[in-house]
């Protein structure tokens, strides 16, 4: 059992997979001599050499392209979009090809392709360097989309998203990079890829989210504790396909959910989750589905940031909402 954070336990998990599987390559703007911007890829180049760590072009067209190709020829890469905000160009490439080739091929062409992207906001970044783009990759058929939020699930969910024959859109929160966890390198993975979990059991009401928000409703449930309020928190972890079995039988149990993600409410992630909720677990609610959001409006200036993301204040008062009902 090591300490790691959630950095080091990406890099620990991208180099656990190259030394397994020679065929696994790294390609990004900036991943090899400079180890990306968030230094996840720091040393891989010097380890496994250019032709393994490719610098490229300032091009994300370019960069999912040449993946899909590499992909056809058997390899399996891994590209690093910078930050969210970079992957637009890109988008045309991954929704075009990297997600329909393994149907039309009817299986016959895999796509083991991951790519990997810094999201969400509270770094205080300069525009276009904090999106939450997921809901738009989960709405596309043929990508698995999952986030990671801890550091164990880093250094085992990179592993495994890069032995999916799939294409994988792998979102990692940005303002977590730097929190410290255990990982146990030896354990091997608690979950598959594409299962949710459940981090704090209760019994008040349940609440589900991802990545980097999973601490913040960790953070409120600690600070509902004085109040006799027992929150169950649910980390999806799967973006598409979700799996939400686990926070069905928490429904059935609680009777309220709060679904909270950073991304605008509008036809999203939580919107989805809300509505299954609702088809499934109908008779167990005693309060409507609540969610705690970004605002529908682009992402704001930095300075603005704090009043545009969801925090402890808001999860409770939607907390507060929902045992009121």
């Amino acid at each position: 059992m090591v300490s790691l954070t959630l950095a080091r336990a990406l890099t620990d998990g991208l180099r656990a997979a190259m030394e397994r599987d020679p065929k696994v390559l790294i390609m990004g703007e900036d991943v090899g001599k400079l180890g990306g911007v968030f230094r996840v890829t720091d040393g891989l180049q010097k380890d496994f050499g250019e032709q393994r760590v490719l610098d490229t072009p300032l091009s994300e067209s370019g960069i999912i392209g040449t993946a899909v190709g590499l992909a056809i020829r058997g390899f399996r890469p891994v590209c690093e979009i910078q930050f969210d905000g970079f992957v637009f160009p890109g988008f045309d490439q991954i929704v075009s090809q990297l997600a329909k080739l393994r149907f039309r091929s009817q299986g016959r062409v895999p796509m083991p392709v991951v790519v990997r992207i810094p999201f969400g906001g509270g770094i205080g970044a300069v525009e276009h360097h904090s999106e939450s783009p997921e809901s738009l990759f989960a709405h596309v058929a043929g990508l698995k989309v999952v986030a990671c939020s801890n550091p164990s699930d880093a250094y085992w969910m990179i592993q495994q998203a890069i032995e999916t024959d799939d294409p994988v859109i792998f979102f990692e929160p940005k303002r977590r990079y730097w929190e410290k966890g255990e990982v146990d390198p030896e354990a091997g993975p608690a979950l598959p890829l594409l299962a949710s979990r459940v981090v704090r059991s209760g019994t008040s009401i349940t609440v589900a989210s991802y990545g980097p928000l999973v601490r913040t409703c960790l953070d409120a449930a600690t600070a509902a504790e004085p109040d006799g309020i027992d929150l169950e928190v649910i980390d999806l972890r799967a973006l598409s396909p979700l799996d939400l079995d686990p926070v069905f039988a928490s429904v059935r149990r609680t009777g309220r959910l709060v679904a909270v993600s950073e991304a605008p409410s509008e036809a999203s992630v939580t919107a989805e989750v809300a509505a299954r909720v609702q088809q499934e677990c109908f008779y167990s609610l005693e309060a409507p589905v609540l969610r705690v959001t970004g605002f529908d409006t682009p992402y704001p200036p930095s300075k603005c940031e704090d009043d545009y993301l969801p925090d402890l204040d808001r999860v409770l008062d939607a907390v507060d909402r929902a045992l009121a009902w």
